[in-house]
C-alpha cells in the first residue's frame, strides 16, 4: 500500500535537497516521478525546485486552484508514475492534501512532501496542518539553532536583522529573510524585537 509522507523542518534543514536525491534515486531506477513546487515561490528560477547546495529539478508549479490529483491521474494513465513530489507543501491547501491521500490509496503512488511545520509567528500553514493530519509518516528532518539545540522555529527578520512579529502568512525569502531557531531562542528574539 502507497502511503503520504509529510517531511517537515525549519528553514535551511535541506529539504529540497533531500527531495530531489528521492526524486534522483528513482529516475536512476527508470521510473518516473512527478515534481511540483509552490508557484509563489520565486526565489530562484519559475517552476523548478532548487536547493542551496545547488541542486535542481523541473516541476509543475501549484497554487490553490491546481487539481494536483487531476494532472498525477493523467499522466498516470500514460505512463506509470512511481512517485510524487511536492515541495514548498506549506502552501497547498487542505483540499490538495486530500488529492495528495487520494493519489496514495486508489492510484497506490506514494507521495513524499516537504514543507515548513510553522510560519514565522510558529503558527500552522493550511497545507501542514492538513498533512500532520493526513500523512501516514510525519518525518522531522533535523537542522540546527546557533546554540547547538535543534531549530524548529522560523524567525522572520527585516533589513536590519531585528525579529518580524506581524505581517502577511507568507513571504518568501530565504537566509536574508529567515533564520531557523530553536524555541527558546525565538521566543527570545520576538520578545527582544
Amino acid at each position: 500500500m502507497a502511503k503520504l509522507y509529510f517531511y517537515y523542518a525549519s528553514m535551511n534543514a535541506g529539504k529540497s535537497t533531500n527531495l530531489l536525491q528521492a526524486d534522483f534515486n528513482y529516475r536512476e531506477r527508470g521510473m518516473a516521478t512527478m515534481l511540483f513546487t509552490a508557484a509563489v515561490d520565486d526565489r530562484f528560477a519559475a517552476g523548478t525546485i532548487t536547493s542551496r547546495i545547488g541542486l535542481a529539478a523541473a516541476a509543475t508549479m501549484f497554487d490553490a486552484a491546481t487539481d494536483i490529483a487531476a494532472l498525477v491521474e493523467e499522466r498516470h494513465a500514460r505512463e506509470r508514475v512511481a512517485c510524487v513530489l511536492v515541495d514548498e507543501a506549506q502552501f497547498l491547501c487542505a483540499r490538495q492534501v486530500d488529492q495528495l491521500a487520494h493519489i496514495a490509496d486508489t492510484l497506490g503512488v506514494p507521495v513524499l512532501a516537504y514543507g515548513l511545520r510553522t510560519d514565522f509567528r510558529g503558527a500552522l500553514f493550511e497545507g501542514s496542518a492538513r498533512l500532520l493530519a493526513l500523512a501516514d509518516a510525519l518525518v522531522e528532518i533535523k537542522s540546527v539553532c546557533a546554540c547547538g539545540r535543534k531549530a524548529t522555529m522560523n524567525l522572520r527578520v527585516d533589513d536590519t536583522g531585528r525579529a518580524v512579529a506581524e505581517g502577511r502568512q507568507t513571504e518568501i525569502g530565504g537566509n536574508d529573510r529567515y533564520v531557523a531557531l530553536c524555541r527558546r531562542h525565538f521566543g527570545e528574539a520576538l520578545r527582544n524585537g
